[in-house]
């Protein structure tokens, strides 16, 4: 019999479970880049929205080139005397703080949208929800694009398009977030996870990418395109998501080792074999919360020993996630880091245009390199996270060193192209760790405590708590930016200082509490005691 060919023994070598679990990874990465990659043009476009005024014989030499037969010629661009300061209403003085009332209506939007997202998806079939929500958002995405070609420029179209997209994006993150904890158990979330999260920053590479190439000739595509992409991802979500594995019969875990286990369907009680050295031994944490309080088994250790199912529990209320240990602190530390890092996702590319004299299709890819920081940052977060079993410790240790960071680059941005290069990659790795992490493993540990005794209905409710108060912050950041920008840009960066600072301010008592107690993540996995 001739041997099997490397390729075909590669295939076989993993499980079904195994590559289920691995399509569902990919599947769930490529949708909620999708939506990331829809919110990214609006930073892009902004510097062409508004640009250095030009009068109207310039704007008539920059379209009257021998190619100019082969080019569409916008229709609101000027002539005679008259300048063309981008696109009305966005071309007078104010520009700037109109400019952040877009970005505000989007991100207030979406984050009342999330507190109620949550708590609908619970009790809606994820893949009918999910892709409910990608359709809606490529509509509207594509709607905004369409104001170019239909030459409109009434500020209130672009609000209520950004409103409307802002509440049906929240569809989003708690329905991939519980599709993918009900697909992983909790071994090397904090890894597994922090991979997954870079889906946000290749969307927005992605969305920059795409964005700037139409921007300074057709800004309008920018927009059309992503919520074309956005719209047919949602698609493939209806075709292909599967929620849970016990819907095609797969384990919810990873077959790491012989621990205690539970999923939303049933609860597993594995207990092994034990030698007469290990009885008089300190018992595993997580079998130790399976047996009676005296610690004593009822069955014989080989047994293995299915208990029911928590199908019939209802989900959680509003009030009741809020109880579980370390939601609000995390919440509101997640407040400040996400109204950090939105701050730079929305203004950065109008940022690197006004520090270093670029076009905007060349500030918007320059402003990729802070989510390519950001991809290693959310990565190094998760490992540093298991290694030490410490989640508050983690995004502590990254916002401390994240304030400095940022007053470094507010003052060597301005010296050149590859100081700003520098800082950008290192500036997105610590603004994103923290938030990388809260928004997935920890919601994940979260949505999954002990507290709630194996109850499922959870962590979409819990997720959505967490993201929607980090996406209040969301929305002030952009916003505090488009009104303290005209005072300079140093203020602004002195305000995400601060914000950093609060941000580590609310995980003082849960890093205190995994620094003074010994086992896993006790800031998280244990129930807080009150002081």
């Amino acid at each position: 019999m001739a041997p099997l060919p490397a390729g075909i023994r590669f295939i076989v070598s993993f499980s079904r479970d195994q590559w289920y679990r691995a399509f569902i990874f990919m599947l769930t990465f490529l949708l909620y880049a999708s939506f990331h990659l829809s919110r990214k043009p609006i930073s892009i476009v902004k510097g062409e929205l508004h640009k250095q005024c030009a009068s109207g014989d310039e704007t008539e030499s920059r379209i009257s080139g021998p190619s100019s037969s082969t080019k569409r010629v916008p229709t609101h661009w000027l002539l005679n005397n008259e300048t063309d300061c981008g696109w009305a209403p966005f071309d007078k003085s104010n520009y700037q703080q109109l400019l952040g009332a877009l970005d505000y209506a989007f991100l207030c939007a979406y984050a009342i949208g999330m507190y109620l997202s949550g708590i609908i998806g619970e009790r809606l079939p994820i893949r009918y929800y999910l892709t409910f929500g990608m359709l809606a958002s490529g509509a509207f995405t594509a709607l905004f694009g369409l104001g170019y070609f239909y030459n409109i420029h009434s500020l209130g179209f672009y609000v209520v398009t950004q409103i409307i997209n802002g509440l049906v994006q929240t569809t989003g993150w708690p329905s991939v977030v519980t599709c993918l904890s009900n697909w992983f158990g909790k071994g090397r979330r904090g890894l597994i996870m922090g991979i997954w999260n870079s889906h946000t920053s290749v969307g927005n590479i992605l969305g920059s990418l795409i964005a700037g190439y139409w921007v300074s000739t057709c800004w309008g595509l920018s927009f059309i395109v992503p919520g074309a992409i956005v719209a047919a991802m949602g698609i493939v979500c209806f075709l292909f998501l599967i929620e849970h594995p016990k819907d095609i019969k797969c384990s919810s875990t990873l077959p790491t080792h012989p621990r205690a286990s539970e999923n939303g369907i049933n609860r597993f009680r594995l207990l092994k074999q034990t030698t007469r050295s290990e009885k008089n031994g300190p018992l595993d944490p997580e079998l130790q919360c399976l047996l009676p309080s005296d610690g004593k088994s009822l069955l014989h250790p080989s047994h293995i020993v299915v208990l029911p199912g928590d199908g019939s529990m209802a989900a959680i209320s509003f009030t009741g996630a809020l109880r579980i240990p370390g939601v609000i602190e995390f919440s509101l530390c997640l407040l400040f880091a996400k109204l950090v890092s939105y701050t730079f996702l929305f203004w950065l590319p109008l940022y690197i245009t006004s520090v270093d004299h670029l076009d905007a299709k060349k500030a918007g890819e320059l402003s990729t390199l802070f989510d390519v920081g950001g991809i290693f940052g959310g990565i190094l977060a998760g490992v540093i996270s298991d290694r030490l079993e410490k989640r508050a410790s983690t995004c502590g240790l990254m916002l401390l060193l994240a304030a400095p960071t940022l007053y470094v680059f507010s003052s060597v941005s301005k010296m050149g192209l590859e100081a700003t290069i520098a800082m950008l990659l290192l500036s997105g790795a610590l603004v994103s760790g923290p938030y990388a992490l809260i928004t997935t493993a920890v919601s994940a540990d979260l949505g999954t405590h002990k507290s709630l005794k194996g109850n499922s209905h959870a962590l979409s409710t819990v997720t959505a708590i967490i993201d929607g108060t980090g996406s209040v912050g969301a929305a002030l950041g952009p916003l505090l930016a488009g009104l303290i920008s005209p005072s300079g840009w140093s203020n602004v960066f002195y305000m995400l200082m601060f914000a950093d600072a609060c941000a580590l301010l609310f995980l003082i008592r849960l890093i205190h509490k995994e620094l003074s107690c010994p086992g896993p993540a006790a800031g998280i996995q244990a129930p807080l005691k009150e002081h």
